[in-house]
């Protein structure tokens, strides 16, 4: 009994202790109101020099409503909301303030609009170590905008950091998060865990960061993309995106604001045009000057949303991935989409870059919109190298008519990457082009409704290799099309008999 009364008295001294020394502030105590009608910012920033002065510290926000405006973060700094707490982006029009200018950028024109400027947010980091966003409130994008810059004192990001080290964001939710609602470029050694987002554009964008790892997060965003990598020159100098892993989380495109409510409507959504185009997904490479490498994705659910996205268009060279045990239920776009083009969004003088050793394996997927099949894309010259996909199972809606078998697929060398720029697809599994040493082992194509398309279409491809396929097909359709194909092998496989072809110009069966 004396132990445990002296441990308690121990730890009430330490307590107090620990109060007294400041290591927690409690915006309150700096004259913020928390009511949801006062502007906070003054407060709140109070609070962040004070712990920072201090050496560092927590910069607590209890319960309560926090409007602000663009607030700045320090190193040593955390900021916990929580519980009850909202830290929400104040609106310019109603209050007539604004949110910190976007700053110049030399380089603005080597990629979109948001990546080039980080001070128009609502939390702004430049050139900090060992920061941290946590707790179980929210951060709520009101006022921002999900487009791109507008007019001054606007902002379009809930937490934007520029070349930072050692950060921690943590348990919060973000909803309407504006154009993104984080977005991190130039930062090394960052956890992203166990984060709800429910946004109205992008939600995480992950670009020139080195040693990352989003896990345990949930995010519905179904005008854009859900957790996107990029590489893009916003920096001054192409800097790769390498060493992430992405794993337990799940994607979705259900209605604004309808998931975090737990409501999961799709009313809304069906009223945008395509699909296809919008709803979110992973994806990475619509920026990619710098490439990418050494990445691993598991253990994720997609549903009502687009597919992967693997892309390299800028002169990086993506390399060296894995995906593994992903289940992904009405996919509106393609599956899977592998591209490697020649935008060259970039300095002048920059080859065209490299996609290769990528393996994915272990998928489960119902592909809702006939437009759509999975794709293997390079160009003339360049083609995408050793590419394996095994133990994948596809259900595919299919319906589309014979006309569409008949469509010709534009190479869009320069286009923005995205399927929708090829049209629709005249095969209902994979359309593969420019291609080398690409495997296919024990995938299974099912045809939910007649789909006079055939499976699989191969052009310009070297090495190809299909073990253990089970195909559906429509009486007197093909099911593989075969154009300038070399080295290619099948085996073990229904409803098809093993052959190996040298080299054909043309073949069907």
């Amino acid at each position: 009994m004396r132990k445990i009364l002296l441990f308690f008295i121990a730890l009430n001294l330490s307590s107090g202790i620990f109060a007294q020394s400041g290591i927690f502030f409690n915006v309150k105590d700096y004259g913020a109101k928390g009511d949801g009608q006062t502007i906070d910012t003054k407060a709140i920033d109070a609070a962040v020099i004070a712990a920072s002065e201090a050496g560092g510290g927590t910069v607590f926000f209890p319960s309560g409503t926090y409007l602000s405006f663009t607030i700045h973060l320090k190193s040593f700094i955390t900021l916990h909301l929580d519980n009850g707490a909202v830290l929400e982006a104040a609106d310019v029009e109603k209050f007539g303030l604004g949110y910190d200018p976007a700053e110049p950028n030399a380089w603005d024109m080597y990629q979109d609009f948001g990546h080039s400027h980080w001070r128009n947010s609502l939390i702004y980091g430049e050139n900090l170590q060992n920061i941290a966003i946590t707790g179980l409130g929210t951060i709520f994008g009101n006022g921002l905008t999900r487009e791109g810059y507008k007019t001054p004192g606007m902002a379009n990001k809930a937490i934007a950091l520029k070349l930072c080290r050692n950060v921690v964001i943590k348990d919060i939710s973000i909803l309407m998060g504006g154009h993104f609602a984080i977005l991190a470029t130039g930062v090394d050694n960052m956890t992203l865990d166990n984060l709800k987002v429910d946004t109205n554009r992008d939600a995480f964008d992950v670009d020139c960061c080195r040693h990352v790892r989003i896990s345990n997060c949930s995010i519905n965003s179904p005008y854009d993309d859900a957790i996107c990598l990029k590489s893009s020159y916003g920096l001054g100098f192409a800097r790769v995106t390498e060493d992430v892993t992405i794993t337990n989380c799940s994607v979705t495109g259900f209605d604004r604001k309808t998931f975090l409510n737990g409501t999961y409507k799709k009313d809304e959504a069906n009223t945008v045009p395509d699909k296809g185009v919008v709803t979110g997904r992973i994806k990475f490479g619509t920026e990619s000057n710098g490439g990418f490498r050494n990445i691993t994705i598991s253990n994720c659910t997609f549903e009502f949303c687009r597919g992967f996205a693997l892309e390299t268009v800028d002169g990086g060279t993506l390399e060296d991935v894995t995906i593994n045990n992903i289940t992904m239920k009405d996919i509106q776009g393609a599956p899977f989409f592998l591209r490697l083009g020649a935008r060259m969004r970039g300095p002048e003088g920059v080859p065209v870059g490299v996609l290769r050793r990528i393996n994915i394996s272990n998928v489960v997927v119902y592909s809702e919109n006939p437009k759509y099949c999975s794709m293997i894309v390079g160009i003339p010259g360049h083609p995408v190298e050793d590419v394996k996909l095994s133990n994948i199972l596809i259900r595919v809606k299919g319906g589309a008519p014979k006309e569409q078998a008949l469509n010709v697929v534009e190479e869009h060398i320069k286009s923005y990457p995205d399927p929708q720029e090829f049209g629709d697809m005249p095969a209902y599994g994979f359309f593969i082009r420019h291609a080398k040493n690409i495997e296919l082992d024990h995938i299974e194509l099912m045809l939910e409704n007649d789909d006079f398309r055939p499976a699989f279409i191969l052009d310009d491809v070297k090495g190809a290799n299909f073990n253990g396929l089970t195909v559906d097909k429509v009486t007197s359709v093909p099911s593989f099309t075969l154009k300038s194909v070399e080295d290619f092998s099948i085996q073990n496989s229904k409803p098809f008999k093993n052959k190996q072809i040298k080299k054909t110009i043309s073949t069907t069966f």
